[in-house]
């Protein structure tokens, strides 16, 4: 889920924008500042004097831990960190300032629920970094995917690794090459570099690239593998977070999204924060203090935005705040998702009628119920059976796949989605971070987090979500969870269920998107948000983007806020 994290530097000025957790009011809110930052994130410098101000009690956007209920510390929305990028995360020194991940390794389980007559427990698929085990997993299904596994797995980090120039720098300048001076289109070839470097260590597998990015997962899965368990498996990372199904164009992109990352230098590995993903906002946060900001949250006072101020030469000279306040800057950079920023808190009369429109065609659509739930007692599956002593298995700091056996339980599942009905055999991926991690729950106790879909915004008929349709659907994950692990609904103390419209409200995710806008290809590098502005600027002069919402897209990963911190240090050397 989207936080932002980004840095930027040059010889006058710093930048160290991110989320962060600890609801610090470090100063009085003064009346002017340099650069204000609307939601979860802060903008912090040598140069300029900044504000970050946020509507909740916690910053942090969606990576953010909250005690729900007493001792149960729970990574309420965005639970796993991979896609963070390296360059940040040693510029910002986090692990100085008490950034602690565990890896986890294996990392993914898929439990077979499947009537073997007793005779023995259902079956299983355990990945890690051991090739060598993988491969022995893999053969309980296939011999031959065990033997094409790894060739695949090299395949995709050959991909992964191409992309990165891309992901830690803006999109290609059109405007700049296409309009204006000739000094001015010399300048802006220099944005041409990333897409070389691109190009260049894409090399011959171009083809393979854009085959991935335009396919049906499942087109590219059928290719390497036949064996239900492992393409299913593979496939959900096709899906997470998106409202498609493995069968549906696009979905390889997804599947590529979701391998970028790393963890101690381990390439598509993710892990979990200690103390929940507000640990990486801490670390932020601690970073932001060596240096010195003005953070302000809902706690220390009514700090919501109501509107960007608009002067009389049509550019942002600032925000007022729902109180009345006032504050005035130079540059307004908005973490929020583009439909909040340019719909509820920019101006109408100050926007292209054109680009209202634009914006309103944004999609937003979101398949997720997330589903954080407090247990007094370990699961307990029966593919993968419980010690005498009760202490955690290999399987149980995995991501475990639920529903995941086969790839027409996902299509079934999506299909149920689309027609206004909740799934009723959703796809579940779910996690114990408190297997690592002892500090989220009492001894004996744990912390298990539920990422669901597919879920609609809307039910049938257009009606809205009720607190019964909440608990029923709920009780059916829970119901599928007990068909894996018999004892889990006995176990539950308690639960918190984010339902998409919740995840809006709560975490100001329009339409519950966990990527502030669909990870689609219409949507995605020039065109994200919009072809108008993916340079992270705006219509409105000094209002910038740094979310989710812009190149490159979702996930706790940085390169968003870094690549508008580098638009900013340009624009205001221009000034």
């Amino acid at each position: 889920m989207a936080a932002t994290v980004w840095s930027g530097c040059s010889q006058k000025t710093r930048f160290i924008v991110g989320t962060w957790l600890r609801p610090i009011h470090s100063s009085a809110l003064k009346s002017e500042y340099d650069a204000v930052i609307i939601g979860g994130a802060y903008l912090q410098k040598g140069g300029l004097k900044t504000a970050v101000l946020e509507r909740r009690h916690v910053l942090g956007g969606a990576a953010v831990s909250e005690e729900i209920f007493p001792g149960f510390r729970f990574s309420r929305a965005s639970y796993l960190l991979s896609l963070l990028r390296p360059h940040i995360y040693q510029n910002l020194e986090l692990k100085k300032h008490g950034l602690k991940v565990y890896t986890r390794d294996p990392h993914a389980f898929t439990p077979m629920r499947e009537d073997l007559g007793g005779r023995k427990p259902p079956r299983s698929l355990l990945l890690g970094s051991d090739m060598a085990k993988n491969q022995q997993e893999i053969g309980k299904f296939s011999e031959r995917d065990a033997k094409a596994f790894p060739d695949y797995v090299t395949h995709l980090e050959k991909l992964a690794c191409a992309v990165q120039p891309l992901l830690d720098a803006p999109p290609v300048d059109i405007p700049g090459i296409t309009q204006g001076s000739l000094r001015k289109r010399i300048t802006a070839l220099k944005s041409l570099k990333p897409l070389i470097k691109f190009g260049l260590k894409l090399g011959k597998n171009a083809p393979d690239f854009y085959e991935l990015i335009t396919s049906p997962s499942i087109k590219v899965l059928n290719r390497w593998f036949e064996s239900e368990p492992l393409r299913a498996t593979l496939a959900t990372d096709s899906v997470i977070g998106a409202n498609i199904s493995p069968s549906h164009l696009g979905s390889g992109y997804v599947l590529l999204h979701h391998v970028m990352g790393e963890v101690e230098q381990e390439r598509g590995a993710w892990g979990y924060v200690e103390g929940g993903m507000g640990g990486v906002s801490q670390a932020i946060a601690s970073s932001a203090r060596s240096l010195g900001a003005d953070i302000f949250t809902e706690q220390a006072v009514l700090i919501e935005v109501g509107q960007v101020l608009i002067g009389p030469d049509r550019s942002t000279i600032g925000v007022v705040l729902k109180d009345g306040t006032e504050v005035r800057s130079k540059v307004v950079l908005s973490n929020a998702t583009p439909h909040v920023t340019f719909k509820e808190l920019t101006p109408q009369d100050a926007l292209p009628q054109k680009f209202i429109t634009a914006i309103n065609h944004i999609d937003y659509t979101s398949p997720v119920t997330k589903i954080n739930v407090a247990v007094d007692k370990l699961p307990n599956f029966l593919a993968a059976p419980n010690t005498a002593d009760g202490k955690p298995g290999p399987h149980h700091q995995c991501s475990i796949h639920l529903n995941c056996e086969n790839l027409d339980v996902l299509e079934t599942a999506y299909s149920e989605g689309q027609q206004g009905h909740p799934s009723s055999r959703p796809m579940i991926e779910m996690t114990i971070p408190s297997v690592l991690d002892p500090t989220l729950a009492p001894p004996g106790c744990h912390v298990v987090s539920l990422f669901t879909q597919f879920t609609p915004y809307w039910l049938e008929g257009g009606r809205a979500w009720t607190d019964e349709d909440r608990e029923n659907f709920a009780n059916s994950v829970f119901d599928s969870a007990e068909s894996y692990a018999p004892g889990f609904k006995e176990s539950i103390v308690g639960k918190d269920i984010l339902v998409p419209p919740d995840l809006e409200r709560v975490f100001g995710l329009t339409g519950g998107n966990i990527f502030h806008g669909t990870m689609s290809l219409d949507q995605l590098y020039l065109a994200r948000p919009l072809p108008s502005i993916a340079n992270y600027c705006s219509p409105v002069k000094g209002l910038y983007m740094c979310g989710s919402g812009s190149h490159p897209g979702g996930g706790v990963m940085g390169s968003a806020g870094w690549n508008a911190a580098m638009t900013v240090l340009a624009d205001l050397k221009r000034r």
